[in-house]
C-alpha cells in the first residue's frame, strides 16, 4: 500500500510539474520586422498569456543597452495599453538610414477588474552577455538596394531554408514574401510552424519583411486575422514602400475564383475589394515616393494573365493604370512554375517574372541599373532581367 501511494503521489507530482511548466509566461514567437519606412517600424511577437508590452531602444554604438534608461514604446491605442498575446509596437520618429538594438518586453496581465490590474511575470529577450537584434531604417537617398524574394512555399520549411540559405544577409536590405507561404489559414500555431518561425530565425528579427498575400492566406477561419500579424504603415494589405531607389507597389490579388465560387462558402468579397484597391492605386502612382523613383517594381502574387477570373481581375482592374504611370517590371507567383511574359501591345507594357514554388529571386539595384536573377533550388540562375533607371 505505501508503495502505491508513494507512487502516486510522484505521478501527481510530475503532472503539476508539467502543468506548472506549460502555464509559465513566456514569449512565444518572435520579434519580428514589419512596414519598414524611413522613420517608423512595427515589432510584432507573441506570447503565451495576456500581456501587456513594450520595446526598448537604443542606438547601434558603443555604448552599453544598461548604460542609460532607455525609451519604452508600448502596444498602445487611443491612450490605452493593448492587453494581448499578439504584440505590435510601432515606433515612430526614427532616423533615416539609422541602425537601431532592440529588446522587446511583455509583462503577464493576470487579471483586470474595474479599476484593478493584476501583473504576473515579465518576460524579454536577453540583452546581457548578449548581440542584441538591430535594424536599419529606410532611405530614398540611397542609391543602392538588395532585396530577395520568395512564395508559393505552402509550408515547406525545409525548401524555405534551402532557397534562404543562398542569400547574402550582409548585403541583403529586406525579402518580400509574394504569397501563398502556407496553405490555408486556420490557427496562430499554423503561421509560425508553416513559415514565420523559420523567417524569424534566418533573418526577419533584423531585416525587414514585406508581405503580398496570396490565395491560400484567404481561405480558412484564421483568415481575417492575417493583419494583426502582418501589420501595414497604412493598415491596407495594399501599399508602395520606398526604399533606396526602388519604389515597390505591393497588390493583394485576392482569390484566383470567382467570389461565388463553391470553395469559398459565400465568403468571399474580392470583386469589390479589387475595384477598391484600384480606386487606392490610382491616386498611390501620383505620390511623390513613386514619381521620383528611378525603378517602379510592382509585387503580387497572382499575375495578370492565364484566363483565369483572378488573373482577368487583376488584368483588367490594375494592368491599365500600371501601364500609365511607367511601372518598369511585375514581379509575380501562384503558377508553380517559372514564366518570364515580355511587354505586349494590349496586355502589360512591363516584363511580368512569375517566380516559381521551388526558386528564389535576388534582385541589386544600383544607381544605373537593376539586376534581377531567379535561382533554383541547387543556386542555378534559372533566368533574368535588367531594368534601366529611369531619369
Amino acid at each position: 500500500m505505501m508503495k502505491k501511494t508513494c507512487l502516486l503521489t510522484s505521478v501527481l507530482l510530475l503532472i503539476s510539474f508539467f502543468a506548472l511548466c506549460q502555464s509559465l509566461f513566456k514569449i512565444s514567437h518572435g520579434p519580428y520586422l514589419q512596414a519598414m519606412g524611413e522613420t517608423g517600424v512595427n515589432i510584432v511577437w507573441t506570447t503565451n498569456q495576456n500581456a501587456i508590452s513594450w520595446v526598448e531602444l537604443a542606438p547601434n554604438d558603443s555604448t552599453h543597452f544598461y548604460g542609460k534608461e532607455r525609451r519604452k514604446y508600448f502596444a498602445a491605442a487611443n491612450g490605452l495599453k493593448k492587453e494581448a498575446t499578439v504584440h505590435n509596437v510601432r515606433i515612430e520618429g526614427l532616423k533615416p538610414a539609422t541602425t537601431y538594438r532592440y529588446r522587446i518586453y511583455s509583462q503577464e496581465v493576470l487579471s483586470h477588474e474595474s479599476y484593478m490590474v493584476h501583473y504576473g511575470n515579465v518576460a524579454a529577450t536577453r540583452a546581457f552577455g548578449v548581440r542584441l537584434p538591430t535594424f536599419t531604417t529606410n532611405s530614398k537617398a540611397a542609391d543602392a538596394l538588395n532585396f530577395a524574394v520568395i512564395n508559393d512555399i505552402h509550408q515547406r520549411n525545409g525548401v524555405m531554408k534551402t532557397l534562404l540559405n543562398q542569400v547574402d544577409w550582409k548585403t541583403t536590405n529586406c525579402v518580400f514574401f509574394n504569397g501563398d507561404m502556407q496553405n490555408n489559414s486556420r490557427s496562430e500555431e499554423q503561421i509560425f510552424t508553416s513559415f514565420m518561425d523559420t523567417a524569424t530565425q534566418i533573418f526577419a528579427d533584423h531585416i525587414p519583411m514585406y508581405y503580398a498575400r496570396g490565395n491560400h492566406e484567404t481561405r480558412g477561419e484564421f483568415a481575417s486575422e492575417f493583419p494583426k500579424y502582418f501589420p501595414t504603415e497604412s493598415g491596407r494589405l495594399y501599399y508602395i514602400a520606398r526604399n533606396g531607389p526602388i519604389c515597390f507597389v505591393v497588390l493583394d490579388t485576392g482569390e484566383d475564383k470567382p467570389d461565388s465560387d463553391i470553395e469559398y462558402s459565400a465568403i468571399a468579397d474580392f470583386d469589390e475589394y479589387r475595384t477598391q484597391q484600384a480606386a487606392w492605386l490610382k491616386q498611390a502612382l501620383k505620390s511623390d515616393d513613386y514619381v521620383t523613383a528611378p525603378y517602379k517594381v510592382v509585387i503580387g502574387h497572382i499575375p495578370p494573365f492565364g484566363g483565369w477570373y483572378g488573373e482577368k481581375e487583376v488584368a483588367g482592374k490594375f494592368i491599365p493604370l500600371l501601364n500609365e504611370a511607367g511601372a518598369q517590371i511585375m514581379i509575380a507567383a501562384h503558377l508553380h512554375r517559372s514564366v518570364k511574359k515580355l511587354p505586349e501591345a494590349g496586355g502589360a507594357h512591363f516584363p511580368i517574372l512569375v517566380n516559381s514554388n521551388n526558386s528564389i529571386i535576388k534582385a541589386k539595384a544600383t544607381k544605373d541599373n537593376l539586376l534581377i536573377e531567379m535561382y533554383d533550388l541547387q543556386g542555378k540562375l534559372m533566368d533574368s532581367i535588367n531594368i534601366k533607371a529611369t531619369k
